[in-house]
């Protein structure tokens, strides 16, 4: 698996050690059986990254030794309960829940999520100029990978999902992901999601003769 190939390379091996505690650069480097500039070179590229943070000292023998542990963002990206339990939470509403009920909720979540990620700021400016910051929202927030068409009205395509393990099991998530969209670009938004085989993003906007 790609998780596993990951950790077994130095960077990853070091994760999986900080996982477990803080631990200096010298206590690192004998874990590793490396020396300690390259554990330190490893730690600022894994520091720029965002990955770990330094969290303290300790006294050395000379001088205090920094300590390093993981970040929270290093700890989500590792973690594997998302999915599951977000499946689990969507098909509990939809067992419990009527089916406009529950694409009712669904659209509430998109559009709150919509309103978190622009921090309170509404977007101005032209339609286009408002399409491609909800595409480029989608990207760096979430982890798409969509692009802005323009053929007769604007359109935002993927060429994948970032929701791709729940949207196969439960397309009315699509319906989140929509009200999302229509809240960063102000116009009406209808989703043309691709979800048989690979799913796809792809979102429709309505121009209203903007």
């Amino acid at each position: 698996m790609l998780t596993k190939q990951l950790l077994d390379t130095t960077r990853g091996r070091i994760v999986t050690l900080l996982q477990a505690k803080s631990l200096t650069i010298d206590e690192l480097a004998t874990e590793l059986s490396l020396t300690s500039n390259a554990v330190r070179a490893q730690l600022m590229a894994m520091q720029r990254d965002g990955l770990v943070h330094r969290s303290g000292s300790r006294p050395g023998t000379t001088r205090p030794s920094h300590v390093f542990e993981l970040t929270i963002e290093a700890e989500n990206l590792l973690s594997r309960a998302y999915i599951p339990l977000l499946n689990q939470l969507v098909q509990t509403f939809a067992n419990s829940l009527p089916t406009e009920q529950l694409k009712s909720l669904l659209r509430q979540s998109g559009k709150a999520l919509g309103d978190e990620l622009l921090a309170g700021r509404r977007p101005t400016g032209t339609l286009r100029s408002r399409v491609e910051l909800a595409s480029r929202l989608l990207n760096d927030q979430l982890g798409a990978l969509t692009r802005v068409e323009k053929n007769g009205g604007f359109a935002i395509r993927g060429v994948g999902c970032p929701l791709s393990a729940l949207t196969g099991k439960h397309h009315g998530v699509c319906l989140a992901m929509e009200s999302l969209v229509s809240e960063v670009v102000g116009a009406p938004t209808h989703e043309c999601c691709v979800r048989d085989g690979r799913p796809r993003c792809c979102f429709k906007i309505s121009d209203g003769g903007a």
